[in-house]
């Protein structure tokens, strides 16, 4: 009878160490608790700008991060309260936040048109358009950037990418808005000038391309506003799409001004304040 309840101890004493050792472990694996140093960062309802905001955080407020979706964070926060922050908001190695802005909350996709075996249209001196879309995508992301939101490039590289890729992009990640970067071609040289931002659908995007036509009035190239475009990168989105011929690239003074230093800056103050307006009346 002694062996048997020795033996039964020891079973008991071994069942409470391995509960204990697996406690530990479960709790390290879900301890994902981060300080917020930086207050007003919006904590909405779902993952996505479209839902409410619920609150906002404060100075000193901690987070648990309980799951992810679609670059949103589900948390717990102050006395047992959840919501949904963007990811990209966080550092999670130092537990910083960035403070929140409409614009910051956004996920946008910006696609330079053509690359790769591609060269789009050309210049009267030879240049490739895929040189140029490329150029002003890059400046435009590191605008964007710079305000916090989160900018997914369809390509950063002289590489090609499939028309069809490029809105799959922005429907998996269900982005806030696409924009496309074109430079428009006349049958003949020196024909034809102007910049014009082209939507699909009426419902999602006719509201994008206002707004960002209406800022790109205020660029070196004549503003020609906005038209409807049967171009399959806005049409197979499924989320606010544009695409934008940003002047003629063979037009001498069209190409002038897009190959010029400055021409790419001009444009990422245009969008990001086109951007601007259209996120802050969503």
């Amino acid at each position: 009878m002694q062996v048997l309840k020795k033996f039964w101890r020891q079973i008991t004493v071994s069942v409470v160490f391995i509960g204990l050792v697996v406690g530990f472990v479960v709790l390290l694996a879900t301890n994902n608790t981060a300080t917020v140093n930086i207050a007003n960062v919006n904590i909405r309802q779902g993952p996505g700008m479209s839902y409410a905001i619920a609150d906002a955080t404060t100075k000193g407020t901690k987070v648990h991060i309980i799951k992810r979706k679609n670059n949103w964070l589900y948390v717990r926060y102050a006395d047992h309260k959840f919501g949904w922050i963007a990811s990209w908001l966080v550092n999670e190695h130092n537990t910083q936040l960035t403070r929140t802005t409409k614009i910051s909350e956004a996920t946008i996709v910006l696609d330079p048109g053509h690359g790769g075996s591609d060269s789009g249209a050309l210049s009267s001196q030879g240049k490739m358009e895929k040189t140029y879309t490329l150029r002003v995508a890059k400046v435009v992301a590191k605008r964007l950037r710079a305000a916090g939101a989160h900018v997914v490039m369809t390509r950063d590289s002289d590489e090609y990418v499939g028309l069809s890729a490029r809105p799959a992009i922005a429907n998996k990640l269900h982005a806030d808005a696409f924009i496309s970067f074109h430079f428009d071609s006349s049958p003949e040289k020196d024909q034809a000038s102007g910049i014009t931002t082209y939507y699909y659908h009426k419902a999602t995007s006719l509201t994008l391309a206002n707004d960002l036509s209406k800022n790109a009035s205020t660029l070196p190239i004549q503003s020609k506003g906005v038209d409807f475009g049967d171009f399959l990168v806005i049409r197979d989105n499924s989320v606010p799409a544009v695409l934008m011929e940003l002047g003629y690239i063979n037009d001498k003074s069209d190409f002038k001004t897009i190959s010029s230093s400055q021409y790419p800056n001009e444009v990422a103050h245009a969008v990001y304040a086109g951007l601007t307006t259209y996120f802050a009346n969503q």
